[in-house]
């Protein structure tokens, strides 16, 4: 009997971008139409590929496009991406969600999937009743779920609300809790999609350890989505990279890794708004920002392991509060935090607001980084964030030289924030 859990042949999915249903009326009676007849539908011959850097000129578009893959038993399968590639939409399918518009699934096993953020619960119910509720969907025996609930109450650490109605759990919790019963109730395939970055630290050190688990220990197959390159290469045995809804490349998670890196690593040291060009929302509006060679007299210029940086911020507060906390997160390609930084500033309301944060040099090593910024009220309360909204490379100018210089220490640097 072949050890193949997940077959995928000729997956396509078409959407009718602007409308709630498939298509219009007129659409259904023609597609019939030619049905009639013995002819192809006619809408599939149409659409364009899911590419958002590029204006559309039809009203169809491809999610997906032709693919296919297989999934063998144990396998943990990584599929990465960059935004609007197609994960979801291809989670969504294999979870009997979404129906694909053309082409075959084939799938062996009870299926569990954490696709988003209350997927899989009714939000009166208590985080109880969800439990038992979601180990019956799955097939599961009350006797099963029984010898189950206390593993899966601990793991996601709801002890005290386990009684509550789910709809008054925060999102750490209502995903905590998910994550535990969608791993713990025995699927034999785990469907796993970015919602774990809802998550702290520790919950999603804690979640990749049971998906490790899951398929070392039990044998259970398990498919990954996910923006961090870490805990894909750490979690994964296989991987599949799609772009514009197709597959670009699949095979050993750190070979698509480093394509991946290399299609999307584009340097992007600098923003500046422009008329079609803006960013922010009705609390901060970005006027500038960009990653600045302190060194030297030009700021463009290659940046050296050993020169200073400049992260440097211009911003108009439009709150009703002078008072904003200003912070970032620099993370390597690969999407591991190297370090986070942030103050509060008084930032006169309509006006503009400059920030300078200077990095030391002899800090970060020869590699590829990019800067999360995030905006909160004094008291917390989140009003914008920018995810990787500058994307700069750093330099070991004399190690690429011939010489071989010290290895750069990953002590905290000395920051130092300027208000201008």
């Amino acid at each position: 009997m072949s050890d193949t859990v997940i077959k995928v042949e000729n997956l396509s999915k078409q959407y009718r971008l602007g409308q709630v249903g498939s298509s219009f009326l007129s659409h259904d009676i023609n597609r019939a139409w030619h049905k009639l007849r013995g002819k192809e539908d006619p809408y599939l011959k149409i659409g364009e590929e899911n590419d958002r850097t590029t204006k559309r000129n039809s009203d169809y578009v491809w999610a997906l496009r032709d693919i296919n893959f297989e999934v063998k038993h144990g396998e943990v399968l990584g599929i990465i991406g960059r935004n609007g590639a197609g994960k979801s939409t291809l989670l969504k399918i294999l979870s009997r969600t979404t129906k694909p518009t053309t082409g075959n699934i084939k799938i062996k096993g009870r299926v569990a999937s954490l696709l988003e953020v209350g997927t899989g619960f009714h939000p009166e119910l208590s985080g109880r009743d969800n439990i038992f509720l979601n180990g019956a969907i799955l097939g599961m025996t009350k006797a099963e779920i029984k010898s189950k609930f206390d593993e899966i109450v601990d793991f996601a650490g709801v002890e005290k609300y386990i009684d509550t109605p789910v709809k008054r759990y925060s999102s750490g919790m209502y995903v905590r809790l998910a994550f535990a019963v969608a791993a713990h109730l025995e699927p034999e395939i785990l469907i796993v999609d970015e919602v774990l970055a809802v998550g702290d630290a520790e919950f999603q050190k804690k979640a990749l350890g049971k998906m490790k688990d899951v398929s070392t220990k039990d044998g259970r197959t398990v498919l990954f989505v996910s923006h961090n390159m870490i805990a894909v290469e750490t979690l994964c045995t296989s991987a599949i990279l799609l772009e514009n809804g197709s597959v670009f490349d699949e095979g050993i998670p750190g070979l698509m890794i480093k394509h991946y890196i290399g299609k999307n690593a584009d340097l992007k040291r600098g923003y500046k708004h422009e008329s079609n060009n803006t960013l922010g929302n009705d609390n901060i509006s970005l006027l500038y920002a960009a990653i600045e060679n302190a060194s030297v007299a030009d700021k463009n210029e290659m940046i050296d392991v050993k020169t200073e940086i400049d992260v440097r911020l211009i911003f108009i507060n439009k709150t009703k509060k002078d008072i904003i906390s200003v912070g970032f997160d620099l993370k390597t390609i690969k999407g591991d935090t190297i370090f986070g930084s942030g103050n509060k500033f008084i930032c006169p309301i309509g006006e503009e607001t400059e920030l300078t944060c200077r990095i030391p040099g002899n800090f970060l090593n020869n590699d590829t980084y990019q800067l999360f910024f995030y905006f909160h009220s004094d008291e917390m309360d989140p009003l914008l964030a920018l995810p990787d909204l500058l994307t700069f490379e750093i330099k070991d100018l004399e190690r690429e030289s011939g010489y071989i210089g010290k290895i750069n220490g990953f002590l905290r640097p000395q920051l130092i924030w300027h208000f201008d």
